[in-house]
């Protein structure tokens, strides 16, 4: 472990729709920091992917979308195609190219009533088909695919209970956070990439106004997980990727509607969580810590914290403000320097607690490997060019 102390049902197969807004990130990244997020994406592959099931070893169905969108991030950053062959090879990928060969959809039974699970899934099939865009290759498998799965889960959006909102699965009896979150930034994005088809900026807006108008967010200025059956708010742990996710689907709303209120309800959660939920300005999930003797993170929550930074680079792609990328610069290159000194192993693998050095209570697997991966995608685009 590094010892240094830190530095501070739609249309969607109408595909020639397809706007490819976003796969060409502009050349406004440090080549330092990216040489470090290559080297931690190489162990991540060489160590953790498994070829011949296309998964990676201990992960999930979402933390391997996670990780599988931040690799195609990563290429669409530097411009490289050193993993040029993990979209097609991954279970993602492979379910994709049979429902376009053959017209089979497995995504009912991959997902297994799980929405928000599908909206990750969304995601990742988005950034494959922007960086294969951005190659000149054709995405249309990919396109097809997020397609299917964006009608299941909008299928999942119901009035009957607390006047909206999308289940959290197919169970019918939860509706969260993460899964309205996420169902905002799927929609606002397609609404970005597929301005022809309104239905993206309807749900959007739906789901946007449904959220802001539950009892979700707290008087912190916090998610927490979700509501109880009377749709009260339910006092459950305000997870770090829920602080995240709602911003970067408000930046992607904004960026339809140039609506300023939306970066305004973004940042209260943002600061609320840069405030609340760290230690020494370093991500600290709830279930970190350490210790030996401390809680662990599971599998699902070692990605959290990557994914608030990633989804706080989203955020800033969105608004293109300098004022906004300064306000968040000095953040995102403090989680790199975690990730960097507390955070990675001698192997260059990296573990799941951040803000402190290991004694015994990080967990190295490819779900936190990946989650220090997306920090250092976020820091080369917006954090200070310096080395770590």
């Amino acid at each position: 472990m590094r010892s240094t102390l830190i530095s501070l049902s739609l249309a969607l197969l109408t595909i020639p729709g397809f706007t490819n807004a976003s796969p060409s990130i502009e050349k406004r990244q440090c080549q330092i920091t990216l040489n470090t997020a290559m080297s931690v994406a190489k162990r991540l592959q060489s160590n953790y992917f498994n070829s011949i099931t296309g998964e990676y070893s201990g992960g999930s169905h979402w933390t391997d979308a996670n990780a599988i969108e931040n690799i195609h991030n990563l290429m669409l950053a530097t411009g490289t195609d050193e993993f040029s062959s993990l979209g097609d090879n991954s279970y993602i990928g492979r379910t994709a190219i049979l429902q376009a060969d053959t017209g089979i959809s497995l995504w009912s039974s991959i997902l297994g009533g799980s929405y928000d699970d599908a909206s990750w899934i969304i995601l990742a099939l988005w950034k494959i088909a922007d960086y294969k865009a951005a190659r000149g290759h054709d995405n249309s498998a990919y396109l097809e695919s997020a397609n299917t799965i964006y009608n299941i889960v909008q299928g999942a959006w119901d009035t009957s209970v607390c006047g909206g909102g999308v289940w959290w699965s197919s169970a019918k009896d939860y509706k969260n956070s993460i899964t309205n979150e996420l169902f905002l930034l799927v929609s606002a994005t397609g609404a970005i990439n597929f301005p022809s088809n309104p239905a993206f900026l309807t749900n959007a807006n739906n789901v946007r106004n449904w959220i802001k108008n539950s009892q979700l967010r707290n008087s912190q200025g916090l998610f927490n997980d979700g509501l109880t059956s009377t749709c009260s708010n339910n006092g459950q742990t305000t997870w770090i990727y829920n602080q995240g996710v709602i911003a970067a689907g408000l930046g992607a709303l904004y960026a339809v509607t140039q609506d300023t209120t939306l970066l305004d309800e973004a940042e209260i959660t943002l600061d609320a969580a840069i405030r609340l939920l760290t230690s020494n300005n370093i991500l600290k999930e709830s279930c970190d810590d350490p210790t030996q003797s401390g809680a662990k993170c599971n599998n699902d929550q070692q990605a959290f914290k990557g994914i608030f930074t990633k989804n706080v680079q989203f955020y800033l792609d969105r608004v293109n403000d300098p004022a906004r990328v300064a306000k968040y610069s000095g953040f995102l290159h403090a989680q790199a320097s975690g990730v960097y000194y507390y955070g990675t192993s001698g192997s260059g693998d990296i573990g799941s607690v951040w803000y402190a050095p290991s004694q015994g209570g990080s967990v190295f697997t490819a779900s936190s490997s990946s989650s220090g991966l997306a920090a250092h995608i976020a820091n080369a685009k917006y954090g200070p060019c310096a080395a770590l």
